[in-house]
């Protein structure tokens, strides 16, 4: 078991460590922001897409040809 010395050596160490992070500012965070948001939606649109191509294909022509 973890002796109190051993958790407040690694909680000084994380905040030792967390010193050193570059941390974005606030443009860099609002520009992968609308990356992020963009790229969801793109890939929201492709998988929809997809997903009615695949409907297309599975039930609305193969029920028309063996009448369903």
């Amino acid at each position: 078991m973890a002796s109190i010395a051993n958790v407040k050596t690694f909680i000084d160490e994380c905040i030792v460590e967390m010193g050193k992070v570059a941390w974005p500012d606030r443009d860099q965070l609002r520009n992968a922001t609308w990356v992020v948001i963009l790229f969801t939606i793109l890939l929201t649109l492709v998988i929809w897409a997809m997903d009615l191509l695949s409907k297309l294909v599975l039930v609305d022509f193969i029920m028309g040809v063996f009448g369903g």
